[in-house]
């Protein structure tokens, strides 16, 4: 299994897997049922992949789905703190805010 860089991108580790298996982006996006475009657009960051298409990759290259779905996310949450130039501190914050709202989620 391929862990995953914490420091590497979405699209980098995918970029990664493709290029590992020798496989082309036409290969890989008609494989996983998407246009190459995209495919080249997700690995290059500039679009984002839906859970569908994370779940695609993950079955295609047999990668643990959820590791794809942290690195996506947490591409997400930096650079949402990147582009508010927020502190690192709002980290902490934001895991008290998940405890909270996981209490009021379960409590219905």
């Amino acid at each position: 299994m391929d862990t995953i860089k914490k420091t590497e991108s979405f699209g980098e580790h995918l970029r990664f897997l493709r290029e590992k298996s020798g496989k082309t982006l036409k290969a890989v996006a008609m494989e996983i049922e998407i246009d190459t475009s995209l495919l080249a657009k997700i690995e290059r960051n500039e679009r984002q992949p839906t859970k569908q298409i994370i779940k695609q990759i993950a079955i295609y290259f047999k990668v643990d789905e959820r590791d794809l779905q942290h690195n996506f996310l947490s591409d997400q949450i930096a650079l949402k703190i990147l582009e508010e130039e927020a502190d690192l501190s709002i980290l902490k914050v934001a895991e008290e805010k998940v405890k909270y709202l996981k209490t009021i989620q379960n409590g219905k």
